[in-house]
C-alpha cells in the first residue's frame, strides 16, 4: 500500500510540475486534463501527508516517553498525548485504504432511471409512481437536475414505465445501489377490507453515454413513427411525434413519446439506447458485471428483492446490509442518503476485504 502511495505522491508532484509549464498553461484543453487527475489524486495525497506527519509525531512522543529523566505528571501527559495519537492512526489508515479502492469510471455519471411496475397489478404501478416521486424528491435535494425522457401512466393514475435522465457530478455512485426489485407492503385504497397487500416495482439505473463511449451504426437501427397515447398537450396526440427505435443486432426497443417534437423524441431514445449497448458491453467484457446485471432487476417477482417498504410499520428493510429504518415518510420523501451511504460502506469493505484475499 505504501509503495503504491510514495508512486502517487511523485506522480502528483510530477503533475503539479507539468500544470505550471507555461506551454501546458498556453493549451487548456491539456492543462484542464491535468488538473482534473492532480484533483483525483489530491485526497490520497493529503490523506498520506497526513499520516506520515502523525508517524512522525507518534515517534517522537514515543522517544520523549523513553528519555527518562520525567516526573509523574510529564509521563502521564506524553501517555495521554501517545495513547490519542495511536487512536488517530487506524482511522487514518482505513481512509487511504478506501481512498486506494478501484473507482469505478462511472461514478461521476449522469445517470438513465428506469422504473417498471412489477407484480401486484394497479398497486405495483401505484408504487412506481411513487418510486418516481421519491427519486425526483431525492435528485432535488441533491442538487441534481432531472429529465424526463419516456413516462407511461395506467387508468388509474399509477406508472408502467418511467425513464428519467439525473444529473449531476456523482449521480451514478449514489443512485447505482437501487437497481434491483422494491417491494411494498401497505394497504390499497381500493381494499375495503383493510388487507395488506404485497406487490413489486423495477428499478434500473444505467449511467449515461455518449457517442464516444458507444458508436451506434444507423443501418443497425430500425426507427419508427406513431402516434403518441400520452399526456403532453394538444398536437402530442394528433402527429405522429412519437418513436420507436430497434436495434436490430440485440433486439433491444425503445420508444420516447414525451415531447412534442419527433426530433427530440427520437434524440431521447437514441439517449437510452446507447445506455443500454453499453450496459450490454459491460456484461459481455465482464461475468461479474453481467451476474450483478441480471440479478439487478430479475424478473419483477415479490420473493425477489432487495428492500421492503411496509407502510403499515412505517419500515425500510434493505436487505442486502440488513439494514432497518422506521422512517418511511421521510424516506419517500426523498431523504434516502441514510441508507446509500451504509451501502457504500458496506461496498467498500467488501471490496477490501476481496484485495486482501486476493
Amino acid at each position: 500500500m505504501f509503495d503504491k502511495l510514495d508512486f502517487i505522491v511523485k506522480k502528483y508532484s510530477d503533475l503539479s510540475l507539468q500544470a505550471s509549464d507555461p506551454d501546458v498553461l498556453s493549451n487548456q484543453p491539456v492543462w484542464q486534463k491535468i488538473v482534473k487527475e492532480m484533483g483525483e489524486l489530491e485526497p490520497m495525497v493529503k490523506s498520506y501527508k497526513e499520516y506520515k506527519q502523525l508517524k512522525g509525531e507518534l515517534a517522537d512522543t514515543l522517544e520523549m516517553l523513553n528519555a527518562g529523566g520525567l516526573d509523574n505528571d510529564e509521563k502521564e501527559m506524553f501517555k495521554a498525548e501517545l495513547s490519542e495519537l495511536e487512536s488517530r492512526l487506524p482511522v487514518i489508515e482505513e481512509e487511504l485504504k478506501v481512498l486506494l479502492l478501484p473507482k469505478d469510471p462511472n461514478d461521476d455519471k449522469n445517470i438513465l432511471l428506469e422504473i417498471r411496475a412489477g407484480t401486484g397489478g394497479d398497486e405495483a404501478s401505484l408504487f412506481g409512481g411513487d418510486l418516481l416521486r421519491m427519486y425526483m424528491r431525492y435528485a432535488e435535494r441533491r442538487g441534481y437536475k432531472t429529465e424526463m425522457i419516456e413516462h407511461d401512466e395506467n387508468g388509474m393514475g399509477g406508472l408502467k414505465e418511467a425513464i428519467v435522465l439525473i444529473k449531476g457530478k456523482g449521480a451514478y455512485s449514489r443512485l447505482k445501489y437501487e437497481s434491483g426489485v422494491h417491494r411494498v407492503q401497505r394497504v390499497p385504497e381500493t381494499e375495503s377490507s383493510g388487507r395488506v397487500h404485497t406487490s413489486a416495482a423495477t428499478v434500473a439505473v444505467l449511467p449515461e453515454v455518449d457517442d464516444v463511449d458507444i458508436q451506434i451504426d444507423p443501418n443497425d437501427v430500425r426507427v419508427d413513427v406513431f402516434r403518441s397515447s400520452g399526456n403532453g398537450g394538444q398536437s402530442v396526440n394528433t402527429t405522429d411525434s412519437a418513436v420507436r427505435l430497434t436495434h436490430e443486432p440485440t433486439g433491444l426497443v425503445v420508444s420516447c413519446q414525451d415531447e412534442k417534437s419527433q426530433i427530440k423524441n427520437k434524440d431521447k431514445a437514441f439517449k437510452v439506447l446507447r445506455s443500454r449497448l453499453y450496459d450490454l458491453k459491460l456484461q459481455e467484457q465482464n461475468k461479474e458485471i453481467s451476474a450483478a446485471r441480471k440479478s439487478m432487476v430479475g424478473s419483477g417477482d415479490r420473493s425477489e428483492r432487495i428492500r421492503t417498504y411496509n407502510f403499515p410499520q412505517g419500515r425500510i428493510s434493505d436487505h442486502r446490509i440488513g439494514l432497518t429504518l422506521y422512517k418511511l415518510d421521510n424516506f419517500m420523501d426523498g431523504d434516502l442518503d441514510e441508507v446509500i451511504d451504509a451501502l457504500i460502506t458496506n461496498d467498500q469493505a467488501e471490496k477490501m476485504s476481496a484485495g486482501m484475499e486476493e
